[in-house]
């Protein structure tokens, strides 16, 4: 039996986790193709990374090419830290207002902006906010992305629990399912249902060891599906006001 999920409404919609490493990228790049693949105009911002810049890499190439990837992800860092470390480690400051400017430059004439953030949703970013303040001052929806395992459930509250009250209740779960399952990772999903709508909850399969060289998988095909019809116009924008390491 498929199982209904709530699509993408128009506006912005930011990707964040439970910690660090969870399938945040590989989430939101096979949205992104899913999502075009339907026709629904789209853009994404991964506005740091940090040791690397896979993640921003994997965006990329999940849209296309369309946007460049100084505008998917205008600072990166070499140090392997949290952004706010890394930009301190070589002596930068990125603003949350730089932040801001820069993804609403990026959606202007978007029909959906989806941003992935770094680590968890209150790892720091810059000084003095996280991926939540962020997400509150985008007025974006939030996706909290888990792994779908022993402990799962307690992680999913606690992030539900760290949003203020009008965002927890537009809060999607995206539980990722590894290798083996387990017991527990079947009967999550139905557990967290009885704490928010079951709609707003979406079970990923495992993917295998190359998640990102996978087929999209039906759910978030049927997740596209479900965001409506194409936006009239897509507007990439270019790149904002960019700071490098």
């Amino acid at each position: 039996m498929k199982t209904a999920v709530a699509g993408l409404e128009p506006g912005v919609h930011f990707i964040t986790g439970t910690d660090t490493g969870v399938g945040k990228t590989v989430f939101t790049a096979l949205l992104l193709r899913a999502l075009r693949a339907a026709g629904i105009a789209v853009v994404a911002v991964k506005p740091f990374c940090s040791g690397g810049r896979g993640d921003a890499r994997a965006l990329f190439q999940a849209l296309g090419g369309s946007l460049p990837m100084e505008a998917i992800n205008p600072w990166h860092f070499r140090a392997p830290l949290t952004p706010l470390l890394a930009a301190r480690r070589c002596g930068a400051t990125v603003s949350q207002e730089e932040v801001l400017q820069h993804i609403r430059h990026v959606a202007t004439g978007a029909g959906r902006t989806l941003v992935e953030g770094a680590g968890g949703l209150l790892s720091p970013l810059g000084e003095d906010y996280a991926a939540r303040e962020l997400l509150v001052a985008l007025r974006a929806t939030p996706w909290i992305v888990c792994p779908n395992r022993l402990g799962a459930l307690n992680q999913c509250r606690l992030a539900l629990a760290a949003l203020p009250r009008p965002f927890e209740r537009r809060a999607r779960l995206v539980l990722m399912s590894g290798p083996a399952a387990t017991g527990c990772a079947r009967s999550n999903r139905d557990l967290l249902g009885e704490f928010i709508d079951p709609q707003r909850i979406v079970s990923v399969p495992y993917l295998g060891s190359q998640p990102l060289a996978a087929p999209v998988p039906r759910v978030i095909h049927r997740l596209a599906q479900a965001s409506g019809g194409p936006a009239d116009a897509v507007g990439p924008g270019g790149p904002g006001r960019q700071r490098r390491s």
